[in-house]
């Protein structure tokens, strides 16, 4: 393990130089000590977007790329000019990786927009994120917005009925499903998870391919 470790940063350190190298180390250290919450935190509440193509662009930069989304750029600016447009009221991801889609999310949804946001704990995605990521995935709620980060599987029932406590009989408007990306685990989430999914609602996958 440490072999490997010092082996991708002399690899780092030649290809990319001593800034990128610190840059990395940064992120490196940082994501494994929780370092970085105070620095995101600050980053976050003084970043202002004057339209998508600057949010999405913090999303993937702003922050040392901690919450960078796994999808392209270009994909995920659709993606959001679906979303502005809708302002969904109620909101379902499963599958929060770094995080970076559930930010663009809180951004341009309703102001007091519910989201919850599901995550496999140990998933192969970066799932079983760390408590202070769990309070900064809570930190993207816009003042009167309530995002619920948690780290459970999407595909057993208790997981679909804390869901459900949480929406308390609301509808849900968007769906976004973006988990293990297996046939078998988005058949499960979309059957297990399109009952909630208010008339008119949208489903969104992100599910097409095997990797990320």
């Amino acid at each position: 393990m440490q072999n490997n470790i010092l082996s991708r940063g002399i690899e780092i350190l030649k290809n990319g130089g001593i800034k990128v190298f610190f840059k990395k180390f940064f992120v490196y250290v940082g994501e494994r000590t929780g370092l970085l919450l105070p620095y995101a935190l600050l980053k976050i509440k003084l970043f202002r977007a004057n339209n998508l193509n600057e949010l999405v662009d913090f999303a993937f930069d702003g922050i040392c790329g901690i919450i960078a989304p796994f999808q392209s750029r270009r994909e995920i600016l659709n993606f959001l000019q679906i979303i502005s447009k809708i302002k969904p009221g109620a909101v379902l991801e499963i599958g929060t990786a770094r995080g970076g889609t559930l930010f663009l999310i809180s951004r341009t949804a309703s102001e007091d927009a519910t989201i919850v946001t599901i995550d496999l704990p140990g998933g192969k995605f970066g799932g079983g994120y760390s408590e202070w990521r769990k309070f900064l995935y809570k930190y993207f709620a816009l003042p009167k917005q309530k995002i619920y980060p948690l780290i459970m599987d999407s595909h057993r029932k208790e997981t679909l009925e804390k869901v459900k406590s949480i929406l308390n009989g609301r509808k849900i408007d968007l769906l976004f499903i973006d988990g293990d990306h297996s046939y078998e685990g988005v058949k499960r989430d979309f059957e297990m998870y399109s009952e909630l999914v208010a008339e008119g609602g949208i489903i969104v996958f992100h599910d097409i391919v095997p990797g990320p």
